[in-house]
């Protein structure tokens, strides 16, 4: 009889493949949709409205959507989110605000504040906050943290970069075993999904693997029960503050 983790969610590495074109923010929300306390609070949204400022959101998102479908209303803070205003007193050349110009696959949504746009294309993504008032052709100025205010010829906007292969695999890695422990599965199940069974043919003697999977695991926890606020640019909790009471897998 075959091993019954093989049938598990965690188990097949090919499905977390995605994990390599994610950015930070990406990131920050697979983490985030993981944490057992954040879906209670999706599931009691109803009741708690005020939730999502504990994680750093203007608004709950559903912790089903991963990072490709999800758009987290993030607080604002993030030095990759480029604030879009119409140019008051623009020069003769000024830059017009063209939203198909805009390379790449673009959402558009309103987070609880103003709308947003997300704009990805291969290697990068570009994240926009639009002011009140802006219309299409109308000059635009662009202001991002870190910057200041300037007209778009002058100062390339930032972009959210995707990560290197070795970070990118760090980060699969992680992931995958943290829904594996989240599952229930052993330190020697979170190894042979990961590696191969090959890789753990000698486990109890290779204790290089078994350290390698205990890091993993506590990175992944360590990142979903507040190190994802990193990731985000959030600022960290004050020490006691939202503490989960959830049982550590």
């Amino acid at each position: 009889m075959g091993n019954p983790h093989h049938l598990a969610h965690w188990y097949p590495t090919a499905a977390y493949l995605y994990i390599m074109g994610l950015d930070a923010l990406a990131l920050a929300w697979e983490y985030l949709r993981r944490h057992p306390d954040y879906r209670l609070d999706w599931r009691r949204r109803a009741r708690r409205p005020d939730a999502a400022q504990r994680w750093g959101l203007r608004l709950l998102e559903d912790p089903a959507l991963d990072a490709r479908d999800a758009q987290p209303a993030w607080q604002p803070g993030h030095a990759a989110v480029v604030q879009l205003y119409p140019d008051a007193d623009p020069p003769v050349d000024a830059e017009l605000f063209s939203f198909w110009r805009i390379p790449g696959h673009k959402q558009l949504l309103h987070d609880g504040k103003g709308l947003v746009l997300i704009a990805r294309s291969a290697g990068h993504c570009l994240r926009f906050s639009l002011a009140p008032g802006l219309e299409d052709g109308m000059a635009v100025a662009y202001a991002y943290r870190g910057r200041g205010v300037t007209h778009a010829p002058d100062t390339p906007a930032p972009m959210a970069r995707l990560r290197p292969p070795p970070a990118a695999l760090l980060e699969l890695h992680t992931l995958q075993a943290l829904d594996a422990t989240l599952a229930g599965a052993s330190s020697r199940e979170v190894a042979e999904g990961l590696f191969g069974a090959n890789a753990v043919a000698d486990w109890y003697s290779d204790g290089g693997l078994r350290s390698k999977v205990r890091r993993l695991v506590r990175r992944g926890d360590a990142l979903m029960r507040g190190g994802y606020r990193r990731l985000a640019q959030l600022a960290p909790l004050e020490k006691g503050r939202f503490e989960s009471n959830a049982k550590r897998p």
